[in-house]
């Protein structure tokens, strides 16, 4: 008799993950796989569950596999999960919350010093064989007010970051409760006022879709920093080129984009005041272990009752 299989959107999992399933056949959907391709496998082997680092499962998949009982987010942003479809049909959906934050808290620690000391235009500049010593001055963040939001896991450990910077920390999130107290709670409104950078942490949802667009720009302090390594919807990417071009926005930081992955002629490629990064935030090696991990002890809880 077959063991029941669970599909893994991706073309591997930890080691340490795959122990932990060894009563399942695992099936790969490959590098890059499209929906698709997880809609065919999920009507040829039927899944139990399914692991989903990359690309999307929506209720088509879901229809194809009628044993499916759970869908389980190797990380924590579950928005490329049909979470409504999910509901309709009694499928749980699950993430593994906090696995990747102390990774992707520190790549926005990394974006927010990259964007305020020029490090990697000095660094070009440098093997270009210049010395800009005498012209150059970066920004000190020691003092200055940067606003979060979203503090969970991942936005509460970079305030601890930013705080031990000596920075003012504002946040904004309306689900956190008992915030450290260098975290000083803030609407958005004094958010964009106040803030000398602001950082990304939170889900993108359809109520916050293009949250930093014009006008939330526009409302900033001329000079801001951008930071963002939530999700690419969250910025209109438009206005916030427009933002970069006329100088009220100082430099951005991204990890993540509204289409992924960015293609050849992206206007923000070869843009000065862009400091891009693929969206590895949460790709380290211990991260890939803990969220495979995490992932995997999900889908197995639900699978037991």
């Amino acid at each position: 008799m077959s063991r029941p299989a669970i599909l893994i959107t991706a073309a591997d999992l930890a080691p340490q993950a795959l122990a932990l399933l060894a009563d399942y056949e695992i099936v790969y959907a490959g590098r890059s796989p499209t929906e698709d391709d997880i809609v065919a496998l999920c009507r040829r082997h039927d899944p139990v569950a399914i692991i989903v680092r990359y690309s999307k499962v929506g209720a088509a998949a879901m229809d194809a596999a009628p044993s499916l009982k759970v869908i389980s987010k190797h990380g924590s942003g579950t928005d490329t999960i049909d979470k409504a479809a999910a509901k309709v049909r009694g499928i749980e959906v699950v993430a593994a919350v906090g696995a990747n934050a102390a990774a992707v808290a520190e790549q926005a620690l990394a974006l927010l010093l990259a964007c305020a000391k020029s490090v990697p235009q000095l660094n070009e500049r440098m093997h270009a064989g210049h010395w800009d010593k005498a012209t150059h001055k970066s920004l000190e963040l020691s003092g200055r007010t940067i606003g979060l939001i979203g503090l969970g896991a991942i936005g509460l450990r970079f305030a601890k970051m930013v705080d031990a910077l000596g920075m003012h920390v504002l946040g904004f999130d309306p689900f956190a409760k008992n915030l450290p107290d260098y975290v000083q709670p803030a609407d958005l409104e004094t958010i964009w006022r106040e803030s000398d950078a602001i950082s990304l942490h939170c889900p993108l949802t359809d109520d916050n879709r293009h949250l930093l667009g014009a006008g939330t720009l526009a409302r900033c302090k001329q000079g801001v920093i951008v930071v963002n390594t939530a999700r690419g919807g969250l910025i209109d990417e438009a206005a916030l080129l427009a933002a970069v071009q006329s100088g009220q926005v100082r430099m951005a930081g991204l990890d993540s984009f509204a289409v992924e992955p960015m293609t050849a002629g992206h206007p923000f490629q070869h843009q000065p005041g862009f400091i891009l990064s693929p969206h590895i935030g949460g790709v380290t090696s211990d991260a890939y272990v803990n969220m495979g991990l995490g992932a995997a002890r999900n889908a197995l809880a639900v699978l037991a009752r």
